[in-house]
């Protein structure tokens, strides 16, 4: 049998093992833990392949890791592969000058803006380190994000299914511009999905000879294991992994050509044996259900009318097998690294996945449109200096920011003249305001936001990342989700992407960062006739019972304290959110309204605070009955002037009037 070699036809960013939740903040968290783990004063001077062991139990000490892994050094490796390919650690795991400024800024947590892209810190070094980052495929360089950038540019936009199975097929300047074209054929109904998939790998060399090896040989199972071209090989240098395809293979020929129709139940048996998402991509093609009752009660009838029903010979027949054999094993392929693309894309804060698009965010767009035809002769060739923290200017030229040219691009997009960075500013704040309505009306309406809340009380904490995002932890996606609905309680109005105090992506969605920090809302209301201008801090919760406790009554009132210290004219307040109630967080929070508070050196001080206590439960009757901010604003006045008795007062003066 002719030995016929698997070859990359794709490139992916990162590896499969290092697909991790909360990615952002697992990138800082690691690369702290490496640090401290390189200083300790046994392991400097060590190579890397001498410390593997030892820095997965350094990990798991550090809770990163749980458990005893079967091989602790390739559990090391693995957590640490996808910082190398970023460039943030050298093959020996030591931090690079680039992984050391992400560092920093993490240690600093100094994520704000410095650049003309109006990008975080962070998500700037991102960016650089991207555009430096390059894949091996089939022994050529491939740079997978500015190809990204090049195919944007030139169809505007990608779809969910172009940016998964199409892109990572750019591999080289021809197929990349063949690829352009054939998305335009594509939306214009000029070529389907699959004829492009199958035109890519039947113009390479090896399925070419698979092919003609399948066309002139009697099929057994060796050749379809052959003609599989398959990495994973088994005993007698013959890759046995695609032995299942033969069965299917067989059945199927039976009833085409052979008009054995009450095999059908037969053949959707052994379509189940296929592995992976290919299993599910055989029986959307060949039956008309995927349930095997039904099947098995119908027979043939259950299958599908496709093309392989209706050729006339078995030269017909083993060419739509063999693509179709193919077509799905790509796409099965492709589909596993869509998410790991995804990641690291969003890494740059530049990139929105929403509305079924994959594009650039708006600032972004006009920068990389305006060096489109420079970023091609840049795609695929190395950066010598993906270790190394540098200017953009300084991984090609090409990539300098002209700001003359960016606002005006940003002007000409909008259609108003924008000129300065100030200008530019305002233009992508009410873009981002425009996105982040049409997220709330995709993801967070009342009954969406209704329907989370008795999720974070639930502790459904896979629900609500399938919801929200997996970038960030539960307790910033519950601040996150408490932001929202207290925008919408407060009829849009104030600049809540400001007000929440949370790192978000380019989609708006929050992110998670290791180094921690402030993350409670500060709402400022202006005067209006229902009340006078003022400050609302507030604060969230996850803890319960005595935790809460422990937990919150001290650094609740403390934050309150801090802010009418220093602005003793904002008329400030404060709302404690949690999804429980503890009775004596209440007791505190209520006879705060007769304490003094203290600034740390004694100077200044402020009578009383004003804290309402408020539980999930009442967040949620509040959205459902559509009272707005100025009737809480109202009601929570009047409760904070009561004097009804600590045990009875969140009852009767908070929720027995907002459910009134």
């Amino acid at each position: 049998m002719a030995d016929i070699s698997y070859k990359s036809y794709c490139w992916a960013l990162g590896t499969t093992s290092f697909r991790t939740k909360n990615f952002n903040y697992n990138i800082e968290l690691q690369l702290l833990f490496i640090d401290e783990f390189r200083k300790l004063t046994k392991n400097q001077n060590k190579t890397w392949q001498g410390l593997q062991i030892d820095y997965y139990y350094f990990l798991r000490d550090k809770g990163f890791v749980k458990g005893d892994a079967p091989r602790p050094d390739k559990d090391a490796r693995e957590k640490t592969s996808g910082l190398v390919s970023l460039g943030l650690l050298t093959s020996e795991r030591e931090i690079t000058k680039a992984g050391q400024a992400l560092l920093d800024i993490s240690l600093k947590r100094d994520f704000a803006s410095d650049n003309s892209l109006e990008l975080p810190k962070d998500s700037y070094i991102y960016l650089k380190q991207l555009l430096k980052t390059s894949n091996m495929v089939d022994g050529k360089v491939v740079r997978p994000f500015v190809v990204f950038a090049y195919v944007e540019s030139k169809l505007g936009y990608l779809t969910k299914d172009e940016f998964t199975y199409l892109l990572p097929l750019c591999t080289d300047m021809d197929t990349t511009n063949r690829i352009i074209n054939n998305v335009k054929d594509y939306r214009e109904g000029k070529i389907t999905f699959d004829e492009i998939l199958i035109s890519v790998f039947m113009s390479m060399e090896n399925y070419q000879a698979a092919f003609s090896l399948f066309n002139k040989n009697s099929v057994t199972k060796d050749l379809i294991c052959t003609i599989g071209i398959n990495r994973k090989s088994g005993s007698g240098g013959v890759e046995r992994y695609d032995e299942k395809y033969y069965f299917v293979y067989d059945i199927l020929k039976d009833i085409v050509i052979n008009k054995q129709h009450q095999r059908a139940y037969e053949l959707f048996e052994a379509t189940k044996q296929i592995s992976g998402k290919a299993s599910a991509m055989w029986k959307k093609y060949l039956f008309t259900t995927t349930n095997a009752k039904a099947v098995k009660r119908d027979g043939y009838s259950a299958i599908q009318n496709s093309d392989i029903l209706n050729v006339e010979n078995i030269v017909q027949f083993n060419d739509l097998f063999f693509k179709r054999l193919h077509l799905y094993k790509m796409k099965a392929t492709l589909s596993d690294y869509f998410d790991l693309n995804k990641r690291y894309f969003r890494l740059t804060d530049t990139v929105i996945f929403g509305y079924g698009k994959v594009e650039f965010d708006i600032l972004s767009k006009c920068y990389f449109n305006n060096i489109s035809d420079e970023l091609i002769k840049i795609a695929f060739v190395d950066c010598d200096e993906l270790n190394d923290d540098i200017p953009l200017e300084n991984i090609d030229p090409c990539l300098a920011i002209d700001e003359v040219s960016l606002y005006n691009a940003l002007g000409r997009t909008v259609g108003t003249d924008v000129s300065t960075a100030q200008q530019a500013k305002q233009v992508i704040k009410d873009e981002r305001y425009q996105r982040l309505h049409n997220l709330i009306d995709e993801k967070f309406s009342k009954e969406q936001l209704i329907d989370l809340f008795t999720k974070f009380e639930n502790r459904n904490d896979d629900e609500i990342r399938k919801a929200i995002t997996d970038n960030a932890d539960i307790p910033t996606m519950f601040e996150y989700v408490l932001g929202i609905a207290w925008y919408i309680i407060s009829d849009k109005q104030g600049d809540i992407l400001e007000y929440l105090n949370l790192s978000l992506e380019a989609d708006l969605l929050p992110k998670t960062h290791a180094a921690g920090g402030e993350a409670d809302i500060v709402y400022k209301y202006e005067k209006t006739p229902h009340y006078p201008e003022h400050t609302l801090l507030i604060e969230a919760t996850l803890s319960e019972k005595n935790a809460q406790r422990r937990m919150e009554m001290e650094p609740v009132s403390r934050h309150l304290g801090d802010y009418l210290v220093l602005n003793s004219n904002k008329g400030a307040y404060c709302v404690f959110v949690s999804t429980y109630l503890h009775i004596n967080v209440i007791s505190d929070f209520r006879m705060r309204k007769n304490a003094s508070y203290f600034s740390s050196d004694g100077s200044k001080s402020v009578r009383g605070m004003k804290i309402i206590p408020l539980q999930t439960s009442e967040i949620k009757t509040v959205l459902a009955k559509d009272i707005k901010y100025a009737n809480l604003y109202q009601m929570f006045e009047s409760a904070y002037n009561s004097s009804v008795g600590e045990a009875k007062w969140y009852d009767e003066d908070v929720v027995d009037k907002i459910n009134q």
